[in-house]
């Protein structure tokens, strides 16, 4: 194709800048979980956006952290990934930020070949003299690298960004078919609704300890059935998850049924049960069949 550009832009950042977001502002629905917590996003999830003459193939990535377990360090190989394959990488920090939580990634930065874009975000909640001030700081710590002051939340700036990006990306034909959306299967999306439901409403370690398999996925012409697992570490946490009377988990599970009818755009039906799998986060099989290292 003449003149088409293609390319895959990939976001990385300490936990909770922000990344998720952004990815999801540029791809107008949400692929990736959005929540106050840390450590929210497990996976490289590909968003995909086209255009007549481009498409943007856009990577959020897990927050950069000192990995703590195997499920953590399966995590980090997710971000390494990212800095392989990118025409155009996103490094995202937010005002008052100094510095990512792995000084290597630091380094790949600072050594990249290929552009690096710092997106300054959460400006919304800075004075123009602490903008000024971080802006220095960055030029000085990463000179090499192109600054944009953001507000993902506040879609301030985003389409600059995106406009940007576009113009960095390589002459090339698409990746991947143009009404596609993301390189993820259905039920990627409704174990992520669901665990998202959970990062929300449970406390403590419970989020962190949660994995979800949706092990039925059945498309009707109206009608989406699905029937989805909700794994816990311990039986002191299925208790919790369930809550008094099964309450907690009744209103998880319509939480997730209203946002999937909306990913969907048809009725959903969804079941929803909880296990006890123990040790799953240091288990090099599970975290297979979880997709974590493939």
């Amino acid at each position: 194709m003449a003149g088409h550009k293609s390319g895959f832009v990939n976001i990385i950042g300490n936990p909770n800048v922000g990344k998720s977001t952004l990815m999801n502002a540029f791809v107008g629905e949400k692929l990736s979980i959005i929540t106050s917590k840390a450590q929210t996003t497990r996976h490289r999830i590909l968003g995909i956006v086209n255009g007549d003459n481009f498409q943007l193939v856009i990577s959020d990535t897990p927050g950069i952290i000192k990995p703590a377990y195997e499920l953590q360090s399966n995590m980090m190989d997710f971000v390494k990934s990212a800095f392989e394959d990118a025409d155009v990488l996103l490094y995202m920090v937010e005002i008052g930020e100094k510095a990512l939580k792995d000084e290597r990634f630091l380094d790949k930065i600072k050594n990249s070949k290929i552009p690096v874009l710092l997106l300054l975000n959460k400006i919304d909640a800075a004075s123009q003299e602490l903008l000024e001030e971080q802006v220095q700081y960055w030029q000085h710590l990463l000179p090499k690298v192109e600054i944009h002051a953001i507000s993902a939340l506040q879609n301030f700036n985003v389409k600059e960004v995106f406009d940007r990006i576009i113009q960095l990306l390589p002459e090339a034909p698409p990746y991947y078919p143009k009404d596609q959306l993301t390189d993820k299967p259905e039920r990627f999306f409704v174990n992520e609704t669901i665990r998202e439901k959970i990062l929300t409403h449970y406390k403590k370690e419970i989020p962190y300890s949660v994995e979800i398999e949706t092990e039925e996925f059945l498309e009707d012409t109206d009608i989406i059935r699905m029937r989805s697992v909700i794994m816990v570490e311990r039986d002191s946490q299925k208790g919790i998850i369930i809550g008094h009377k099964g309450s907690a988990l009744k209103r998880v599970g319509v939480e997730a049924r209203k946002d999937l009818e909306k990913f969907f755009g048809k009725q959903v039906h969804l079941e929803l049960y909880v296990k006890v799998n123990k040790n799953w986060r240091n288990d090099a099989g599970q975290l297979r069949r979880f997709g974590y290292n493939n």
